[in-house]
Formats: structure tokens, sequence, C-alpha cells
């Protein structure tokens, strides 16, 4: 265990775990563990949606799922307290660390860091389809032919795996309404648990879900927030467009990906949900590539449009907004 006393001029002098502790109030000290809790930016956060992970560049980050917003130890301080720059943060924080080393007799005990494997998904079975699975399905009006062509298979269970201390954890997880995300070659992507609060996706690959199924033949392409999106945009028929989804709404789609896009398409838009977090990726998106965006005031997002509103409001609504944004 080492210990820091002295005086502070250096940002880099901090502790990144430190700073993680001490504003989010945390009651565990970060030795290297992924913490998750209720979200600081959304005071409606029933379930812990904000996770501080110690990331590959072994230093600590945040990411709220709940909306969108992520970043290292300075992006969250200067998100809290609204700062205009990183430098402007940097100075909060070395006054703040400061005054803690003064009120802690000049001291800060920097914990002995241990690496912690996460779960990682090493095995799968399958299973038929149930009548579960498509009263699921079919109130988003996604019906077999759909699923069967982006390639959405129920699975009956999912084991988890991790290495820790010289021993093995497994996790074998079941449910009644599980769906393995799958690539046109097989390779299981995504994991897809709707009635789960906590791990309703099990990320398993990088991927752009319903890249394999785009022709690249249509005049536009959609940028929607998820499979379930797309599969519903798909729903609506519409011959001169397709779509495609990133990992998840908060991550952007690589730039070289979106060039080659805008090589194949006479235009490019996105339909993300349209709450707090759905907005603020679809301003990322204009920001960084230009690419305008539709804001379907309807449910929280496209799927639910359709099962609340039926095929033939939601394309009554939708489709106006999408001649505006790819115009």
């Amino acid at each position: 265990m080492l210990s820091i006393s002295s005086i502070i001029t250096d940002i880099n002098e901090i502790p990144r775990e430190w700073v993680f502790e001490h504003y989010l109030k945390l009651d565990v000290r970060l030795t290297g563990q992924d913490v998750k809790i209720k979200s600081l930016f959304n005071p409606i956060d029933k379930n812990p949606s904000m996770y501080i992970f110690f990331s590959s560049n072994n230093t600590y980050r945040y990411k709220d799922f709940s909306t969108g917003k992520t970043g290292d130890a300075l992006d969250l301080v200067k998100e809290m307290f609204k700062l205009g720059t990183r430098g402007e943060t940097a100075h909060k924080i070395i006054q703040d660390y400061s005054a803690f080393i003064k009120n802690n007799k000049g001291t800060y005990d920097i914990q002995e860091f241990k690496k912690r494997n996460k779960f990682k998904v090493t095995d799968f079975t399958t299973r038929a389809w149930t009548n579960l699975d498509e009263r699921f399905w079919t109130k988003f009006f996604i019906g077999s032919k759909i699923l069967d062509f982006f390639n959405v298979v129920p699975l009956n269970d999912y084991t988890l795996q991790k290495e820790e201390d010289g021993t093995t954890r497994e996790l074998i997880i079941k449910g009644n309404n599980l769906y393995g995300y799958f690539r046109k070659d097989g390779a299981l992507y995504k994991i897809y648990n709707p009635y789960s609060k906590e791990n309703k996706f099990i990320k398993v690959k990088d991927y752009i879900q319903g890249s394999d199924q785009l022709t690249m033949s249509v005049p536009y392409l959609i940028i929607c927030s998820s499979l379930k999106d797309v599969m519903a945009f798909t729903k609506l028929g519409y011959k001169n467009a397709e779509a495609v989804a990133p990992d998840s709404e908060n991550i952007i789609i690589p730039e070289h990906v979106i060039t080659a896009y805008k090589m194949k398409y006479k235009n490019i838009c996105t339909l993300f949900d349209n709450d707090k977090a759905g907005k603020e990726s679809m301003l990322k998106y204009k920001s960084k590539y230009d690419l305008n965006s539709v804001t379907l005031d309807l449910s929280k997002d496209l799927s639910d449009s359709l099962r609340d509103f039926k095929l033939h409001k939601t394309k009554e609504v939708l489709t106006p907004l999408l001649k505006q944004a790819l115009q």
C-alpha cells in the first residue's frame, strides 16, 4: 500500500479512483473491480444503470446507460458541475483533492490493484420456438420471416465463465424469452433477455446489427437504436430504405464505416429513441457526421410505436419525418 502526501499541482498526480470515490460518494474502495450504481444524471433511475469500470487502458471510466453519458474522471466532474473546459475541471479536482489531503492528515492510501476478469459467454443451447416467443414478438408485428432473416434464434440457456483466484466460476442463465442474435456465418454476437432488468443485453462480439442484411441497392439508410427497431422498420415495408443499428445507442458507428455508407447511399439519417439518451445520440451523429435525425414522438422507440399505435398509424406519422430528414 502506498501513500500520497505533498502539495498537488498536477492533475496527473491525483489517483483517478479517488475522483470516482469522492464525487460519487462510493461506499467501497476501487481496486480494479467494476461498480454499478443508480444514475447520477437521471433522478428517476429506478434500477442501477451507471457503471464505473476499470478499462482496458488501466484506468477508471464511467458509462451511464440511462442517459448515454460516458467518459473518464474529468468528464464525470465536468458534467456534474457543468464546467466549461477540462482545464477548469482539473483545477477544481486539484483544489478538492488538496483539501481532502489536508483534512486526512496528508495521505491517501492507494490500494493495490488486482486485475479482475469479467464473465464471458462460453456456451449456449438453442431451442424450438414456442407460443411465448410468438406472443412476445408479434406484439411488435415482428414475425418468423423477419426473425429468420435477421438470424434471431431462441435460446434455452447460455453459460458465463470467468477465472478468479485460480478457479473457474460458471453461471448458467435460463429463461423463457432468451434470444441469440447471430451473424450469417453463425457467430453469436449478442444475447437478448427482454425481461431482465439488469442484463437485458449481453454483448458477445462487436457488430453493426443488420449489416449482413444490407443490399446497398436502395437510396436511403436509416440508423436505428437496436436490432428490434431495425426489424420493426423492415416490417413497415419501405421499398427505398433499409436499416442498421450500432451495438447500442450509446456507441457511435466508426467513421470509416459511415464514410463507406455515404458512398453507397444517397442519404442517411438516424432514428433513435425519443428519450434523453436517444436525443443526445442523434446530436452526436449530427455533429460528427452531419446526419439528420428523426424524432418519432409516439412511444419510446420504433418497435414500441408499432406495438402501441399499430402499423398504419406509425407509418403515417413516420413517413413525412423521414422525407424531411432525407431530402
